[in-house]
């Protein structure tokens, strides 16, 4: 089989493997797409290489049809659709004997701290094989993942319909957040600086502000009779994104921290104290999470097939990484393995 490898400063080559036949309670799963994401970007500029094993395929936004089964697994069917919910807990630390399994202490994220989908048939545990319906498109249930990532972060805040909603950021992650709270009823605001991405978000029905041209305070205080929102989405993973979300808020509003600061910023906790805000962490998702936006999909009730911008064939990985991190009118970036 052919995979794209991770191979360490910036590289990425594709090269001829062996595929692992699939032991006890594994799958055999024929990768139809993979998706790149910003921790993927991460990964190719070495960020991230005390975790990952060089070479490696990388990747665990994914989806594809079941090739073979290990012995003992009788629930699925060769030939059934899939996508993979990347995360192995060991079921044995504080948090999972908490019921927290997702944020596990010793949690591995397949893609990164082990091989990831980046490769024509990928083995995994059937316990991390999540089925999709066989009328879902392929391109479209790779975006399961990220879109779990939102529906996961939108239920920490616990949106509900009639709230309003600010979402700091209006890349991926921030326009599936958006799109998952619009969806539940609430009104939503995206506040972005880059015109691809607000048109894009625009187009699929959301109200958005730019940060650099107009004052997104006073346009909220205005929007919200000077109360404040319901609640903000810290998705730009820069400070001024995480200033404005704090200070948009009500009384009693939720501010949900969704993008990684790998520094410390500076954060207003005098604002905290005097309005009496929540702050919440949102990492990754949890099982109900990763179904809901296989549902979400399922049911067209999202739209995220709009954010896919290109679809690249294996042989042009690097091309892919590229066109992402450019910036230029480039939302999602698939892989195609099947070609």
């Amino acid at each position: 089989m052919l995979v794209a490898e991770y191979a360490g400063n910036e590289q990425f080559r594709v090269a001829e493997r062996s595929a692992s036949a699939p032991g006890p309670g594994q799958v055999q799963i024929e990768v139809a797409f993979v998706g790149i994401c910003g921790t993927d970007l991460h990964i190719r500029h070495g960020n991230m290489d005390a975790r990952v094993s060089i070479p490696s395929p990388i990747g665990h936004e994914m989806s594809g049809t079941v090739a073979a089964l290990g012995e003992d697994v009788t629930d699925l069917e060769i030939g059934e659709q899939v996508t993979v919910m990347p995360l192995r807990w060991c079921g044995q630390c504080a948090a999972c004997l908490s019921g927290n399994q997702h944020v596990c202490q010793n949690l591995v994220f397949v893609g990164i701290d082990s091989a990831g989908a980046m490769q024509q048939l990928w083995t995994v545990d059937r316990s991390i094989v999540v089925r999709i319906p066989n009328e879902l498109p392929l391109d479209i249930a790779a975006l399961t993942e990220p879109l779990a990532v939102a529906v996961h972060d939108v239920n920490r805040a616990r949106i509900v319909a009639g709230e309003k909603v600010l979402v700091a950021g209006g890349g991926p992650i921030g326009l599936l957040i958006g799109l998952v709270a619009h969806s539940r009823g609430a009104d939503v605001r995206i506040s972005e600086p880059n015109e691809f991405r607000r048109a894009l978000a625009q187009r699929l029905g959301l109200t958005t502000l730019d940060p650099i041209s107009s004052d997104v305070l006073a346009a909220v205080e205005t929007w919200t009779d000077g109360a404040g929102v319901d609640a903000a989405f810290e998705v730009s993973g820069v400070a001024p994104g995480l200033q404005a979300a704090t200070h948009a808020l009500r009384v009693r509003g939720r501010l949900v921290v969704v993008a990684i600061h790998s520094q410390p910023v500076p954060t207003d906790l005098f604002r905290v104290f005097w309005r009496e805000l929540e702050l919440i962490g949102a990492r990754v998702y949890e099982r109900q999470d990763f179904e809901e936006a296989v549902r979400l999909l399922a049911a067209r009730e999202v739209p995220a097939g709009e954010l896919i911008s290109a679809v690249e064939p294996l042989g042009r990985t690097p091309a892919a990484f590229d066109a992402l991190e450019s910036g230029a009118g480039v939302m999602k970036v698939l892989i195609d393995l099947r070609s």
